[in-house]
């Protein structure tokens, strides 16, 4: 291992040598901390500490597995024996702490997690309990209020004690019964992920103390973007010894928004008096004059912790400024430059960025017109595709019948001649009952209804008892065909037989063939459903050659080799919401 610590650079070597204690990695961009952090690891592992026992925090399910990757191969480099170290999201690690912890954490083992759109579909049944129809109150931006009420701490009569509109406290009934519909389903989403695990372990001594004993060493990369809840977490994790090294740029924090906190890094050292600091301030990836340029932008921010970068490439071409009077020409010039860097050199990477999805709109328009081929990242990604999502509803639906999000999704899917009148009848029933869809289903159906109406509710109780039977008795991979067939679904595709039909059959196909490889790569069931759930936007970018077009905040750890950022302009980037801020 001694001979691969001399590809690192002096600063490098520093943070990955200082094992014991806290550490503070402060690591401009392009400086090599993924390279520091994946040699620390690989260095404790190579020096006889258990691989379980080291802990690392990224921020996306693709960083995690990279620094996975990076490490298995350094220590095969090394001749030592790989093990498997820890490593996930802050979500993922709270999914499986939950998992394994979920009597004291008050929960079933196989709970449900909620991905983005299950939670606005919640928030939509909600409304719908409530009759809340308002226009100033969509679904998204309600789950937006509280997803802030939940991460600070306040609870739905908080938030109605507080709230001076009727807005305020129409959010708060919503709040509430998002909370039940969350309950009944057995479900959590992405805020009580954290926010269960953090309950837990201040409430649960024995638990807390088995989980820092298993932790001996902890990392956190990204540490300027994380939250009050997650530090929490981080701080009851850490043992007696605190050996943990956290990795961070405050420079780079663009998460405020989401309720991340830079403070948090700032005062580290406050936190941890015996910490150790150190800086990378080598860059390996941009030219001086890219770093300049950068530099200056954030040289006036307060309460820098200060960094000075030195470019390892020369000082490179200057940068390129372009002013188009509209949308269309931005996109028109940013479609000619990249066809031209392109013919002159297909690998490239290139990147269009920009800070909200909707900026998207005109380059799609002007790179199809133009033949130009490109990836959106943040469309729909495998998971999110309505056939993966209806065979996964019906999945949770065998699990937890109580489920009323799956129930909805696939009530009437393939058709079963389930209509609207009868869907709000059923939730008529069950807002009345204060009851799940399903009891409202059973009571229809043994209530003696017309034979017409109940005929199709009595087929889809027996699917479902057939469902939660196959689920007891086969496995994973089996079982998910069971559903495929049982359902009438891939019948139905077949029937159609349309190209998007065939598409969808294969997409079928292919979810089918990811569950018997997670089975294979001793994943089990609920680790598969908890990985689907928490895939992110930046996890559907694979690094190939060519044109993404992709948000600022999703390019948080990924490398381009040409990078045009558009929508430069005020009240954009920054967003209007950042200027008005007070700090």
């Amino acid at each position: 291992m001694l001979k691969l610590l001399d590809e690192l650079n002096l600063e490098q070597r520093q943070a990955v040598e200082t094992q014991e204690g806290p550490i503070l990695i402060l690591a401009g961009a392009g400086t090599g901390k993924t390279r520091a952090i994946t040699y620390r690891i690989a260095n404790l592992i190579a020096k006889g500490v258990p691989a379980e026992s080291i802990l690392a925090v990224t921020f996306t399910n693709k960083a995690a597995e990279e620094m996975r990757n990076r490490v298995t191969n350094l220590l095969l480099r090394a001749g030592v024996p790989p093990g498997e170290p820890w490593v996930s999201t802050f979500h993922s690690l709270c999914a499986r702490v939950l998992r394994r912890e979920a009597p004291a954490a008050g929960l079933p083992r196989d709970f449900t997690i909620y991905d983005d759109d299950d939670q606005v579909a919640a928030v939509k049944l909600a409304m719908a309990k409530l009759r809340i129809e308002a226009d100033d109150l969509t679904p998204r931006n309600v789950l937006s209020r509280i997803s802030y009420a939940k991460n600070h701490g306040q609870t739905p009569e908080q938030v109605r004690a507080e709230a001076f509109s009727r807005d305020g406290r129409q959010t708060a009934d919503i709040y509430s019964a998002y909370e039940e519909v969350l309950e009944d389903s057995s479900a959590l989403d992405f805020d009580d992920l954290l926010l269960r695990s953090r309950r837990m372990l201040r409430e649960s001594p024995a638990v807390r103390g088995k989980w820092q004993a298993r932790f001996q060493y902890l990392h956190v990369d990204e540490y300027q973007d994380t939250n009050r809840v997650q530090y929490e977490l981080m701080r009851l994790l850490t043992g007696p010894q605190q050996n943990i090294c956290v990795v961070g740029d405050e420079d780079q924090s663009i998460y405020a928004w989401r309720g991340a906190d830079v403070s948090i890094l700032q005062s580290f050292s406050r936190d941890f008096p015996k910490a150790r600091i150190v800086k990378l301030e080598q860059n390996y990836r941009s030219t001086q004059t890219i770093l300049d340029a950068a530099g200056a932008v954030v040289a006036n921010n307060p309460d820098r912790l200060g960094k000075s970068l030195r470019a390892e490439k020369s000082a490179g071409v200057s940068l390129k400024f372009f002013e188009g009077r509209d949308p269309q020409a931005e996109a028109e010039y940013a479609a000619g430059e990249l066809e031209r860097i392109l013919k002159e050199d297909s690998d490239q990477t290139c990147a269009v960025e920009y800070r909200t999805n909707s900026q998207s709109r005109a380059f799609e328009e002007v790179f199809r017109r133009q033949g130009l081929r490109y990836r959106l990242v943040g469309g729909f990604s495998f998971y999110h595709r309505a056939e993966v999502k209806d065979a996964l509803a019906y999945v949770r639906l065998a699990m937890h019948p109580e489920d009323d999000i799956s129930l909805l999704r696939v009530l009437n899917v393939p058709p079963r001649g389930i209509g609207k009148t009868t869907v709000d009848s059923l939730r008529e029933t069950a807002r009345n009952d204060g009851t799940p869809l399903w009891n409202a289903i059973e009571k229809t159906v043994s209530g003696g209804v017309t034979a017409r109406a109940v005929a199709p509710l009595r087929a889809f109780l027996e699917l479902v008892g057939k469902l939660k039977e196959a689920l007891s008795t086969k496995g994973p991979a089996e079982f998910l065909h069971v559903v495929l067939e049982e359902s009438g679904y891939m019948d139905m595709l077949m029937d159609r037989n349309t190209a998007e039909d065939v598409a969808r059959k294969e997409n079928l196909e292919e979810l089918a063939r990811a569950v018997a490889e997670g089975m294979e790569a001793g994943e089990s069931f609920t680790d598969f459903l908890d990985g689907a759930s928490l895939v992110s936007d930046a996890d559907q970018y694979d690094g190939k050659p060519g044109v993404t077009l992709i948000t600022l905040h999703s390019t948080k750890g990924l490398e381009f080799d040409h990078v045009f950022l558009t929508g430069m302009e005020e009240g954009i980037c920054p967003h209007s919401r950042s200027i008005n801020e007070d700090k």
